[in-house]
């Protein structure tokens, strides 16, 4: 008899909470550099190099740089981009954990059109820092790149700031903010009959240690449609 009246008992704890305050708790979601590396090889393997268009105006030193149209240029065209590449003289775009921050190493080749120089191929790599953010309207998690410094190659010294600032405005306008959890895809409906209780993301914190990003979603139980 007793066995029986279980799940009575456990129906009617759960409508019992589903009247009261909301509870809290917590999903721990983990992410080790292993997993960006596999992540990059399949990026890289089943779909074109990401390529963004630099043609457009860009401030640089006090004086305008006209980076499309440049009537000063060689003749010819000049496909005036950027590239993602997933290697660069032997340095791999990459995602690691160092002392409780996230860095990204890109890897980049590309064209751009400085007055009176003509159309200028380069290449290089870029060094950023990885934020996290938690959209609250959203309810996701987002992480934006912010470039630290860039080490440019095959321009002979010309305009690597101007370059720094092209990755940046490049990352910015097709990549960033990166979207990387989803907190509605892993909530949960458990139905109690007309009614159910319904896990809804209200924040989040993160921390990297031991080679891993680990990310904590506050989850708050309540009544659901």
């Amino acid at each position: 008899m007793k066995s029986k009246n279980v799940p009575l008992l456990l129906l009617t704890l759960l409508l019992l909470a589903s009247n009261s305050a909301a509870q809290r708790t917590e999903l721990t979601i983990s992410f080790g550099e292993q997993f960006f590396e596999a992540l990059l090889d399949a990026v890289f393997q089943y779909a074109p190099p990401p390529e963004f268009s630099l043609a457009k105006a860009t401030r640089a030193g006090g004086r305008e740089a006209v980076l499309s149209g440049n009537s000063f240029a060689k003749a010819g065209p000049c496909s005036e981009s950027i590239k993602l590449l997933r290697e660069n003289g032997g340095a791999r775009t990459a995602v690691k954990f160092r002392e409780g921050q996230i860095h990204a190493l890109l890897a980049f080749s590309g064209n751009y059109n400085p007055p009176l120089i003509g159309c200028v191929p380069f290449f290089g790599l870029a060094n950023a820092v990885i934020d996290l953010e938690f959209d609250q309207p959203g309810r996701r998690l987002i992480a934006r790149a912010r470039v630290q410094d860039v080490s440019l190659n095959g321009t002979g010294g010309i305009g690597s700031s101007l370059v720094a600032r092209m990755v940046q405005g490049a990352i910015d306008k097709k990549i960033n903010p990166i979207e990387i959890v989803n907190t509605d895809k892993v909530s949960f409906l458990l139905p109690i009959r007309s009614s159910s209780v319904k896990m809804k993301a209200v924040g989040f914190s993160h921390n990297v240690s031991g080679g891993q990003l680990n990310i904590r979603v506050v989850y708050e139980f309540g009544r659901g449609n």
